[in-house]
Parts: structure tokens; C-alpha cells; sequence
């Protein structure tokens, strides 16, 4: 339990340093758009591209980063979620019953909300799944602003919450947020899966064999596919291979036996180790590296790149809104409120309330050391949206003035959210990590 909580924590405190990012980003992003017309500019009509033979490929800046690097985000997602429901929060129905039936009360409200307000009218309608994301880094980021006050537990939940949320918004952006569908190229990409996973039985655990197969050919055949890109790489995230090559036991008498050899050696005279001793220190290293799964390495990579660079950037290059004409008209217009209400008010009721269900069907129970004013708290915070909201935002309308209005209403939704939650949480005593 203590080394649970630890590798939780490490992560929490990622996500919490990379949601104190997203917020400068943010403001960054609003200020420029807001001052120049070099934002729009820059991100959306300079194009990068390449091309060989009759092959070419050319996007804008904010494209490359929308469907390109977002993919790497969404490869991280998918290697966390294989991480949780083979050894973590998801990984037994104890475990995962009260996150995963959260995060389904706090999709299916939003979106219900969201429909009951827009649904009439074909424009807007498409916009149900905005409400439905959570931005856990962004949801920490702001928590952590509460020290000790926030049980440990809590986030824990929270991010069991987001990581089965992230699971219905990628399901929601392949099936419904797809349109005009290559077969030929959804095939190819099935091809290349398979060819992933077969090495995957066959033990190959070579990393630089998986990014390549997976880019040149997944990724590829995804974003000529018309499914967007992003999907390749939650699937791509799942044929990674995570059992390591040697078990504990091995791992533990083969380092003590090169121990022991390296302090048998009789050792030099000076700073320098005896060739023998260099030797069980390079033996030790292969040992190790035979005891990590590719999964969890590529995780503990690719993490800090997703939270401090990938998702800042994102944010950079989309979270630029120009507020023109009546804010205070913008904001109650239908598609703003739409999402207002499902954010604030349908995760608010759908993760408190489907977690009231299953507790009192003694499905679930809530987190140790909290109770229902901290667990409400948490449902707050959940709905801030922000990244995963406006990404869905960009796939499901069109126009780009209808875009901008979703903005805002992510923008204040998440704001609101954030102030009640924080204020709901911060009313708590100091809730210290428990013991194990």
C-alpha cells in the first residue's frame, strides 16, 4: 500500500506542476490572441509539410500539434489506463467500481444536460460531448494549491476518475466524432496493430520497434483513415508489452550475487573501480533494465514530455479566445450555456450521485478518510474541462465563431468550477496521508 501511494503521489505531483503550466499557457494564449492578430496567424496559417515521390503531407502548426503531438498525449493516456487495469486504481472491481461508475454518471449527466439545452437545434447539437472531458492535470494543478488539506485518497479517486473519463472521451471521439471513413486505410492500420501485438507474444521488447511501426505505419494509416489520428495512439499505447523480463525473485538473487562479487574484488588503491567491479556494475544495469516493463518505462519518458510540454503547448495554441461583442450575451447563448450547465451542474450530479448509487447498493465506498462534503468537492473539480473539452470542442463543430462561443463556455465553466470546489474543499480540515 505505501509503494501505491507513492508512485500515486509522484504522479499527482506531475500532474499538479503541469496543470500550474496549463494556467500559464493560458493566460499567455488569451493575451496574445487578445493583442495581436500574429496568434491566429502563426498557429493556423503557417503550414509545415513534407513529401516523397507522390507521397505529401502539409498542415498548419496548430493541426501538427492537434493531430500529432496530441497523439503522443493520448499514447501516454492509453499506457496509463493498460498501467491502472493491470496493477493500479482500475486493476480489480474493488478498486475501480466507485471511479469507473463516477465517470460514468459524470459523462452520461453533461451530455444529457448538454442535449436537453442544444439538442434542437442541428448547429449545436453535435456539441454534446464537450461537457463530458476532465482535465485532471489542470483539476491538481488547482488542488494542490490546498496543500494537506486535500486527503491523498481523494486524488487518488479523482485520478481513477479522469483515467476511466479519458476511456469514454476517446470511445466518444472514435465513434461519433468520425466522419468519411477510409476503409482501406482503417485496414492497413489493422494490419500494423496486429503485426505490434503478434510481437508483443513473441517478446519483443524493443521500444524503437514499437515507435516505428506505430508511427510510420498505425499513426499513418489513421490520419489518412478520416478516424482522427489521436485514437492511433491510445491502441498503439495497448500492444506495449508490460511483464517484465526477469520476475522480483530473479531480479533480487541476481543483483545480490553481483553485489557480493563486487565486494569480494579487491579494490584499487585510487577513485578507479577495478575492471571486475566496473564489469558487475554494467551487469547490474542489464538486470535492472531486464526487470522494468517497456510499458512503465516508456510511462515514466513520455509522462513529464506530456504534462510540461505537449499539453502546455495545446494549450497555447488553442486556448487564444477573442471575446467580441457582449461577453455577458456570449455566455447565456446556447452552445456557452450548454456546456456551463454540463460541466458545472452534470458532472457536479452525476459523479456525486452515481457515486451515492453505488454506495448505497454497497457497490463502492468512499475514499478513506473522506466524506460526502470532500467527495462533492471533488465532483467540482471535475468539471473543469479545459484541454480534453476544447480538443473535443475543435472536432465537433465547424464554424469557427461556434468554436470561440464553446471556448468561453469551457473558460467559465471551468472557472466556476474551480472556485466552488476549491472553496468546498478548502472548508475541510487538514486531512493527512494515511497510514498504510
Amino acid at each position: 500500500m505505501k509503494t501505491s501511494n507513492f508512485k500515486i503521489s509522484h504522479f499527482i505531483k506531475q500532474e499538479s506542476l503541469g496543470g500550474i503550466l496549463l494556467i500559464v499557457s493560458t493566460v499567455i494564449a488569451v493575451l496574445w490572441a487578445n493583442s495581436s492578430e500574429s496568434y491566429h496567424h502563426f498557429w493556423h496559417e503557417l503550414y509545415i509539410g513534407f513529401s516523397a515521390g507522390d507521397f505529401n503531407i502539409e498542415h498548419s502548426i496548430g493541426h501538427w500539434i492537434n493531430d500529432g503531438l496530441m497523439a503522443i498525449f493520448f499514447f501516454t493516456i492509453g499506457l496509463e489506463i493498460k498501467r491502472e487495469v493491470m496493477g493500479g486504481e482500475l486493476s480489480s472491481m474493488k478498486k475501480a467500481s466507485l471511479p469507473i461508475i463516477a465517470a460514468i454518471g459524470g459523462m452520461v449527466i453533461p451530455a444529457t444536460i448538454y442535449f436537453l439545452i442544444n439538442g434542437s437545434n442541428p448547429d449545436y447539437s453535435s456539441g454534446w460531448g464537450v461537457p463530458m472531458a476532465t482535465d485532471i492535470a489542470f483539476a491538481l494543478g488547482l488542488m494542490a494549491l490546498l496543500g494537506d488539506k486535500v486527503n491523498i485518497n481523494l486524488k487518488i479517486f479523482l485520478t481513477a476518475l479522469a483515467i476511466a473519463d479519458d476511456l469514454g472521451a476517446i470511445m466518444v471521439i472514435a465513434v461519433f466524432y468520425t466522419d468519411n471513413i477510409n476503409t482501406s486505410e482503417l485496414i492497413n492500420a489493422g494490419v500494423f496493430l496486429s503485426i505490434l501485438m503478434i510481437a508483443n507474444k513473441m517478446g519483443v521488447r524493443r521500444t524503437a520497434f514499437y515507435a516505428l511501426v506505430g508511427l510510420f505505419g498505425v499513426w499513418t494509416s489513421f490520419l489518412f483513415s478520416g478516424v482522427h489520428a489521436t485514437i492511433a495512439g491510445v491502441l498503439i499505447a495497448l500492444t506495449i508489452p508490460a511483464r517484465p523480463k526477469i520476475n522480483e525473485i530473479e531480479f533480487v538473487a541476481k543483483v545480490k550475487k553481483k553485489i557480493k562479487t563486487f565486494e569480494e574484488e579487491q579494490a584499487n588503491n585510487n577513485s578507479l573501480l577495478t575492471k571486475k567491479q566496473a564489469h558487475c556494475i554494467e551487469d547490474i544495469d542489464t538486470v535492472s533494465q531486464d526487470a522494468h516493463t517497456p510499458l512503465q518505462k516508456l510511462e515514466h519518458h513520455l509522462h513529464p514530455i506530456t504534462s510540461f510540454f505537449i499539453l502546455p503547448l495545446f494549450a497555447l495554441a488553442n486556448a487564444g479566445i477573442v471575446v467580441e461583442g457582449s461577453l455577458l450575451d456570449l455566455l447565456f447563448s446556447p452552445v456557452a450555456l450548454g456546456i456551463i450547465a454540463g460541466l458545472v451542474l452534470g458532472k457536479t450530479i452525476g459523479i456525486a450521485g452515481f457515486s451515492w448509487i453505488a454506495i448505497k447498493l454497497k457497490l463502492a465506498r468512499l475514499p478513506e478518510g473522506s466524506g460526502w462534503k470532500e467527495l462533492i468537492g471533488a465532483s467540482l473539480m471535475a468539471g473543469i474541462g479545459f484541454t480534453m473539452s476544447i480538443f473535443v470542442a475543435e472536432l465537433a463543430f465547424d464554424d469557427k465563431e461556434v468554436i470561440q462561443v464553446a471556448k468561453i463556455g469551457i473558460f467559465a465553466a471551468s472557472f466556476i468550477s474551480a472556485v466552488l470546489g476549491l472553496t468546498l474543499l478548502g472548508m475541510g480540515n487538514k486531512n493527512k496521508e494515511p497510514k498504510s
